[in-house]
């Protein structure tokens, strides 16, 4: 877990000091947190850098209530499929010979185990492809702007939930972006199997049943 935690929060470059209970404590309050104004919403993200960026999405907590999006934090289902995604990533970039000269960076969301936020989110991952050039933008005194313009990814790995998926594909899809479905289990959770075979924008890596992959 403390694998996943030292990543998040912005801090994913950067190479974390001090105590377990102070670092715990620190990024508990950063997933929590929310920023207060109209129309606009948090994210609760892990970015890092790379030649190449995988989109995620995680239900790192659950279901929010009394009008708020997220909930609890969630350990098996949330957290350890995320610190599984961190971990192949440092693994893959530690391999010299597996991507050579290629770095694999990524934009890890949350869903919050809502099918409704998960799309909001999954909105980052298209930003970059229909952003206009800012180029041309210049601020009152002369100098230029300072920007900081959405990576693009070129895959996203996740949801969870196969109705949260298929929202999130189906938006995707419109963009040329693949989702990775890495954990399938038909009959337990639903499927994204329909009468035509699998939904349109999903790479699934099929496992044994009810076991994720």
């Amino acid at each position: 877990m403390l694998f996943a935690m030292r990543k998040m929060a912005g801090w994913s470059s950067h190479r974390l000091q001090g105590s377990t209970l102070v670092f715990l404590y620190l990024i508990l309050n950063a997933l929590a947190a929310r920023t207060k104004g109209p129309g606009h919403t948090h994210l609760n993200s892990i970015r890092i850098d790379g030649d190449i960026s995988l989109g995620g999405l995680f239900p790192v907590h659950s279901r929010g209530h009394e009008g708020k999006a997220c909930g609890e934090l969630k350990k098996e289902k949330g957290i350890h499929r995320l610190e599984a995604m961190l971990f192949a990533l440092d693994r893959i970039n530690n391999d010299h010979e597996l991507l050579p000269n290629i770095t694999l960076g990524a934009r890890i969301l949350d869903t919050c185990s809502r099918d409704t936020h998960a799309l909001e989110q999954s909105l980052t991952f298209v930003q970059a492809l229909i952003e206009k050039d800012s180029t041309d933008v210049k601020c009152q005194g002369g100098g230029s702007p300072i920007i900081t313009k959405p990576e693009r990814v070129v895959g996203v790995i996740g949801a969870s939930s196969s109705s949260v998926s298929i929202m999130v594909a189906n938006i995707l899809r419109l963009f040329k972006l693949w989702l990775l479905y890495p954990w399938l289990y038909l009959f337990n959770h639903g499927s994204i199997v329909g009468p035509g075979g699998f939904t349109p924008g999903f790479l699934v890596n099929l496992g044994p049943l009810g076991q994720l992959a």
